[in-house]
């Protein structure tokens, strides 16, 4: 705690007090710089304690959606510091103290899934993106899980995807499954009920939560990065949704038995 609280004074203020100025101008003028963000993940891992190990790379130079896992509000953190993406939230995430308004320093895009405008609005954001060769991130099970095992992933917000490619002119999208597991704390394996913990579900509104991620231990967390699976107008996102939600259910199961080799399911 002592570290934590030395290293938030003395360096990620600092950095803070000179990027988010910088950022918040680039975003205005509708510009974006992708070194910035990254930095601030980065250190924000270190400031939380958190160790990243990465399996594989994000694609690269093309149109991109990621489907993912959820277990804590520190998967973005740790996401962002490997991966230039961008973050589909929730309406709520926006209205949070300080971690909304820096969300939308990295242009996340936020989505009211009880609301079809606005669904569709985040739709026709979406295709302007992935039109650029940019990556979208979408937490595909829809809320979060305590990483012992993996949700039924929301082939809705697939079928979004191909709603996108066709409103934006996107073509070749590729679905790239991404695993998110936390595997060591303080250097010993994760049990059950230390997973309830960094999932932050133990936890009782937004200053637990806070309390919780600053006063846990060092987190190794490995983020895994699949086989993609191309998308297209006429493709079933049922199927590509399953073949998605299976590679990371594989690929969770490894990494929390700390299985030297990660599987990944073959595309076809």
């Amino acid at each position: 705690m002592i570290f934590r609280t030395l290293f938030f004074i003395f360096i990620f203020v600092p950095i803070l007090i000179v990027i988010v100025p910088i950022q918040f101008v680039i975003t205005r003028l509708g510009f974006y710089w992708n070194a910035i963000p990254l930095l601030f993940h980065k250190v924000g891992c270190v400031f939380l304690g958190i160790r990243v190990k990465t399996i594989g790379e994000p694609l690269h130079g093309r149109p991109t959606l990621l489907l993912s896992n959820h277990i804590s509000w520190t998967d973005i953190i740790v996401i962002g510091s490997v991966a230039d993406v961008t973050f589909v939230a929730k309406t709520g995430v926006r209205n949070t103290f300080f971690v909304g308004f820096m969300a939308s320093l990295q242009r996340t895009l936020y989505v009211d899934y009880h609301s079809r405008a606005d669904a569709k609005r985040t739709s026709q954001e979406m295709a302007k993106r992935l039109s650029k060769n940019s990556a979208v991130l979408l937490f595909a099970e829809g809320h979060r899980d305590l990483g012992d095992h993996v949700q039924p992933f929301r082939s809705a917000l697939v079928g979004a995807a191909q709603a996108a490619m066709e409103q934006g002119g996107a073509k070749d999208v590729a679905i790239q499954p991404v695993t998110i597991a936390y595997t060591h704390l303080q250097g010993l394996p994760v049990s059950r009920n230390e997973r309830s913990g960094i999932s932050g579900m133990n936890a009782r509104g937004f200053k637990a939560v806070v309390r919780n991620l600053l006063t846990s231990g060092m987190k190794d967390v490995t983020i895994a990065f699949g086989a993609p699976i191309p998308l297209g107008p006429g493709t079933d996102r049922k199927v590509v949704t399953k073949l998605a939600e299976n590679q990371v259910r594989r690929m969770l199961v490894a990494l929390n038995r700390h299985e030297k080799d990660v599987p990944a399911l073959a595309t076809a």
